[in-house]
């Protein structure tokens, strides 16, 4: 299926807002700093360098794990950079807590303070880029990128993406008034045959369905390949925020796709999405896809929505 023409991948090309700009400029720093626009161009020229290169190569074979292992890396530079930030923070609200009025803590302080905006702007710079390359890498070659491990925060590119766990631990910490996760929660599960133009149209529809039910709706699914791969990359391009109930193989060998089924129940969606197998008409001996099967039994069980996605009535 041919992504390029796509409407769910026009974002990447919408002109940056300022909010990077307008941080960068209370920093102080005399020296220039890179706009947002400058950022997005090097996430973007970064793959598709990378991928006309090793294109028709020998190197070929290994695209995706280049491709997804230089995106990471931006990734993994903003949390390292952001928990560098975090600890300035630390030591202001320390140095805030015990200020003595005197010339050496306010120099102090203000150091501490100057560190954390500073890191805030390096962390909001590997973001843009890691996000400009993700939406380029899909673009370039039907792929969606998602991180391994943590949570993201989405830019003006990208939405935003949360682990599972993370999620539950948020659920259960808004029981007693501490803290909201968001909106109402969409689990979905699909086969992974199920990437056809055809299931594309049948998710998307879904998705969109459920989105004008529920305006500020958050998507739970696994991330396996073929439809849930599709429904990511249809939250990216909405702008709906992502929970991944990956399944954890070590742990739970083959029983780790329906473990995962148990993270997303714990999520409590208000409705859960199913494709058991591929709508598409060449693939009628399919068998129908486990996990999902197990999904809308246990949302049942559980009283909770479950309406599986179907092809199209003749």
């Amino acid at each position: 299926m041919t992504f390029s023409s796509s409407p769910f991948t026009a974002s990447v090309s919408q002109k940056s807002d300022s909010a990077l700009d307008d941080l960068t400029a209370s920093l102080g720093d005399r020296r220039p700093h890179p706009s947002e626009d400058a950022l997005i161009h090097l996430g973007r020229a970064l793959i598709t360098e990378l991928v006309d290169l090793v294109s028709d190569t020998a190197l070929e074979d290994y695209q995706t794990i280049l491709g997804e292992t230089l995106i990471g890396a931006f990734h993994s530079a903003a949390g390292r950079i952001e928990r560098d930030a975090d600890r300035a923070r630390d030591t202001m609200r320390s140095l805030d807590r015990d200020f003595d009025g005197s010339e050496a803590a306010d120099m102090e302080l203000q150091e501490a303070t100057a560190k954390a905006r500073a890191g805030d702007a390096a962390t909001r710079s590997c973001e843009l880029i890691r996000d400009a390359a993700s939406e380029t890498w899909t673009i370039a070659t039907g792929e969606v990128w998602t991180a391994w491990r943590g949570s993201r925060r989405g830019t003006h590119l990208t939405a935003a993406q949360l682990e599972a766990k993370q999620a539950i631990r948020s659920i259960n910490l808004r029981r007693s008034a501490e803290a909201d996760p968001g909106g109402p929660v969409i689990a979905f599960r699909g086969a992974p045959t199920a990437d056809t133009a055809e299931d594309a149209g049948r998710i998307f529809d879904a998705l969109n369905w459920a989105r004008k039910a529920w305006p500020d709706m958050v998507l739970a699914t696994t991330g396996a390949k073929g439809a849930e791969k599709l429904a990511i990359r249809w939250a990216q391009q909405k702008g709906v925020t992502l929970i991944l109930a990956r399944a954890d193989f070590d742990a739970h060998g083959k029983a780790a796709p329906f473990r995962a089924n148990d993270d997303l129940i714990a999520l409590e969606p208000t409705c859960c999405l199913t494709l058991v197998r591929s709508v598409a008409s060449v693939r009628e001996d399919q068998r129908p896809f486990g996990p999902a099967l197990n999904l809308g039994q246990k949302a049942m069980e559980s009283g909770l929505r479950h309406v599986p996605i179907k092809a199209r009535a003749a």
